[in-house]
Order: C-alpha cells, then structure tokens, then sequence
C-alpha cells in the first residue's frame, strides 16, 4: 500500500491540484538522451531516456497522456525520481508527440497497445538482464492497463502503475466538455489541432479531413470522431471508447499493478471507479483530493510531489532486483 495523499491544507481544489505541478515545474529537471526508435511499420517513435541503462539495472518505461511528452512536469519528474531510486528511465512519446512529426498518417489512442509492445520487445531483446516495469499517465495508463490484458501470457514487464486513467473514455470525453474542464480540453486540442494541421500537408486524408481543410474541432469528441475512430479502424468515436475502456479488463491483467485515482479528478466521474471486486495483484488507490496527475502535498514553503515519492515506493517493493 502507499501512504495516504493529503493535500497541502489550502490547496484542495481539484483545479489547483491539477494545475500546480505545472506552475510550480516550469523546466524539465534535467537532459534526457534521446532515442528514435524504428517501428514495424516503418514509422518511429521517440525515446527520452535519463542515462544509458546498465547491466541488471531496472529499467522503468513511461507511457505520458494525451498530448503529453518528456516536458509534461509529471514526466520529467518521475524518471528523475526513477534514476534517484538507481534505476534507468524512459519516456516512450507515442507517435507525434516529441516535436517530431510522425511519417505515417496513424497516430495513437487509449488503446493502441502494438507500438508499446514493439519497444517492450526490443528492451527485452537488448538488455535481457535488466527488469522492466512500466508506469502509465492519463491516456497512457489506461493504455497500459489494455496492453496488461491484451499480452496477459506474456507482458514483458513484471509490475506497473497506472496513474489517473480515464478507464471509461465515453463518460471521460463527456466530461472533460464541462464546467472549468472545457479549459482543459481547449489546451489539449490546441496542441492536437496544429499536428492535424501539420499531418495534413504531408498526407492526402487524415481521418476524415483531407489536405487543404482547416479542422475545426471544438470537443475531443469530435477530435475521436473524426480523427482517431477513422484512422484506427473504428466505426465512430463511441465504438473507439466502448473497444479500449481499461475498466472492463482490469481482471485479465497478470502482474501486480497499482491504479492511482482521485475522486475529485476533473477529467473524470465516479464512472472510472471500479465497483466490482478486483483481483489480488491490482492495489487500488482512491484518494479524495488530488485532481488530474495533480498530488501536490507539503507546504507552500515546501510544495512536494506526491506521485514521485509513492510510486517509485510502490514499484521497489514489486521489483525482484530491487529487494
């Protein structure tokens, strides 16, 4: 179990939570190495690591969230607490989100799980003698959480984390359009607008817009449907979300794996919540503040971030080469 959250006392809010880590990290702890990684299907993807692994040394992967990279202070500050803890750390940005865009029109999703297991693969391949763990963020928990289930009989990791992941995307996409969250979704779509933008002088049709338009998408629903359900073979976006929701396959997953959630969380409902007994080797941790990948406690002489003291915790007692 990991210790409780408490919030630092005036800083409950579930808007400030989730707005703190980036007010109060506004550059990265360090310089990564970076890696560009061949994909099957000739595209690539981006490797932040934080040194060079070394032989038997743990290595933890990160898969960040939706628009997120390297930069997002979440981040950079749980693969240095990763390297303080002695293990080697990586981000693996998932296709366009390094700065770099991709080749191919593809992009990813909530529950695209091969471009993950190509990189898992090739750790396993490289450094047979180093464990792997992975830790998920927002977008990129949940896909951890449908990569756990589809490769049960084979994950490659021994334990993993899943950090706020939206485990009902429908109930998530409905929420993030209302009230404060609808700024939220205004900064992430900025950011997604401008690679469809960029895709779109490169490749004739991308989704369901086609080189020349200037997509005007207001809603991430509306980014799923004419995006992301199209591109990945999905009929619409609710089929998108119906297909990669991490919730309904929480009792297929092998390996020890903590789920970390806030009630208060302002990309999400009580939906995300699971309600059916889960089995032996998920710990679930449900706290009543803490808002989106946000966990800052302390004091405000003294702010500290929660996530990357308890989950690099959480994942040493779960580590063989760490005990």
């Amino acid at each position: 179990m990991m210790t409780p959250f408490n919030p630092i006392p005036t800083a409950r809010n579930a808007h400030l939570q989730t707005l703190l880590p980036r007010l109060l990290r506004r550059q990265p702890l360090f310089a990564p190495i970076w890696q560009a990684f061949d994909l099957p299907d000739g595209d690539f993807v981006d490797l932040a690591w934080t040194h060079h692994p070394e032989v038997g040394q743990p290595i933890i992967v990160l898969f960040h969230g939706l628009a997120g990279s390297f930069d997002s202070p979440y981040a950079n500050g749980l693969l240095a607490a990763f390297k303080q803890q002695g293990w080697c750390g990586v981000v693996m940005h998932f296709r366009g989100c390094s700065g770099r865009l991709n080749r191919a029109p593809r992009t990813y999703h909530s529950g695209e799980t091969e471009d993950a297991r190509a990189f898992l693969t090739y750790l396993r391949q490289t450094y047979p003698n180093n464990e792997i763990a992975a830790v998920g963020v927002s977008l990129g928990g949940n896909m951890l959480v449908r990569y756990l289930a589809d490769y049960q009989h084979d994950p490659i990791v021994s334990c993993g984390c899943a950090i706020s992941p939206p485990l009902d995307l429908a109930a998530c996409s409905t929420r993030i359009q209302q009230g404060f969250s609808r700024v939220y979704q205004a900064y992430l779509l900025r950011s997604m607008r401008q690679t469809l933008s960029e895709k779109l002088t490169r490749h004739q049709k991308v989704g369901r817009w086609h080189a020349g338009e200037r997509p005007k998408i207001k809603t991430l629903f509306e980014f799923d449907q004419t995006v992301t359900a199209p591109l990945h073979g999905f009929d619409d976006a609710q089929h998108y979300y119906q297909s990669c929701s991490g919730l309904s396959v929480l009792d297929a997953i092998t390996v020890p794996l903590a789920i970390i959630h806030a009630k208060d969380d302002p990309f999400m409902t009580d939906a995300v919540i699971p309600t059916s007994p889960l089995p032996a080797n998920i710990d679930y941790q449900l706290s009543e503040h803490g808002g989106h990948v946000g966990f800052v406690t302390g004091s405000w002489r003294q702010p500290q971030f929660w996530l990357e003291q308890s989950v690099p915790h959480w994942l040493a007692s779960r580590l063989c080469s760490s005990r």
